[in-house]
């Protein structure tokens, strides 16, 4: 029995100290395997009477239980240190800012088109789309802009270059997107109710102007339409797009080439201590443009204008969206500023439709 002593002893001694799990498990089978020191004397039994297989299988047995024991022992201290070790080196700097900051946001004009899509899809207008590099006749004649008009000049409008062999006048990028309510009246037969949110170009730039900027556009075209409908689509989109339920609206009259009568619309605010508040007040604020279609503009796109008649209006999407949201500079819109968009974008899935509303 005192080899299996000396053994026992130098097995318990080695798992001790085994400076690794992988040591640890050499040890193992160096010991417990199928070609093991126990296993090899464990085959020996057979060869000793009753008597001596008993009590030398009886000491075999306890060696190998406290090998065991010992072994599992040190595992689990070893693979403490290592999870200690790795945790040292996975350490997280937690004063980081947080990844969730890189997600994407939507612009705020993607999400101001998307409201007034919203707001104007529950009164019954639908999209329409078009061309941004238009003709003469859809961007000026059409809707009785005269030739000397100051928006057909040069320093107000941008002008491409005109065919090279000279067969035709010069395209223009659009001015507004009025010309897709001509495009569309020349090929639908009323009645008609639309809304054009786009792109326009115009040359002018400053806090509040830009060389490129959006527009929304709308028009009602049938046989019963009236001022009196004007005024209630535009209140009421008014109230709902600015979220004040008692906001004032008036009409102030005014002129342009298209509409006959037409209007200016202006909504109530305060202006206290340099701060604009959209509701209730003293004050008023332009926003928008409107009238009723002029009989000219009918004519000229096959409409009878002694049976049908309709309404239209338009609208900075950018001036809107500046109002709303306290936006005081134009210019950042355009400027791709992370930090900027990142304080005034939304979330993606805050997506505004006539479903699920504001």
């Amino acid at each position: 029995m005192d080899d299996l002593d000396s053994l026992k002893a130098e097995l318990l001694s080695a798992a001790e100290q085994a400076p690794d799990l992988s040591a640890l498990d050499a040890l193992r089978v160096r010991a417990l395997g199928k070609k093991g020191l126990v296993t090899e004397r464990m085959k020996t039994l057979g060869q000793l009477d009753p008597e001596a297989r008993k009590a030398r299988g009886q000491a075999l047995n306890q060696v190998k239980e406290a090998l065991a024991g010992a072994i599992e022992a040190r595992k689990a201290v070893l693979e403490e240190e290592a999870l200690e070790a790795r945790l040292g080196e996975e350490r997280v700097d937690v004063s980081l800012p947080s990844r969730a900051q890189s997600v994407g946001h939507l612009h705020p004009l993607s999400r101001t088109i998307d409201e007034l899509i919203a707001i104007f899809g529950e009164m019954g207008f639908s999209v329409a789309e078009g061309p941004h590099i238009e003709d003469d006749f859809h961007n000026f004649e059409a809707l009785n802009i005269p030739a000397w008009h100051p928006a057909r000049q040069d320093h107000d409008t941008f002008y491409l270059k005109p065919p090279a062999d000279g067969s035709g006048e010069r395209p223009v990028l659009r001015t507004h997107t009025s010309p897709v309510q001509i495009r569309h009246m020349q090929t639908t037969k009323p009645p008609i109710r639309i809304i054009v949110p786009g792109r326009t170009y115009r040359a002018d730039s400053d806090a509040t102007h830009s060389p490129m900027f959006h527009q929304v556009e709308g028009l009602v075209i049938d046989e019963k339409t009236h001022m009196g409908h004007l005024k209630g689509t535009l209140i009421d989109f008014c109230r709902a797009f600015f979220g004040v339920d008692d906001l004032p609206v008036r009409f102030r009259p005014s002129y342009f080439p298209f509409t006959e009568p037409s209007a200016e619309v202006d909504i109530g605010c305060s202006r206290e201590k340099g701060q604009l508040v959209i509701g209730p007040g003293k004050d008023w604020l332009e926003i928008l443009g409107c009238g009723m279609v002029h009989p000219k503009v009918l004519a000229n796109c096959g409409i009878d204008p002694t049976r049908y008649q309709g309404f239209a209006f338009g609208m900075g999407i950018e001036r809107i969206a500046m109002l709303k949201y306290g936006m005081p500079d134009l210019r950042p819109f355009y400027e791709s500023d992370i930090r900027w968009l990142r304080h005034f974008g939304f979330l993606p899935l805050e997506v505004p439709s006539m479903v699920r509303g504001l």
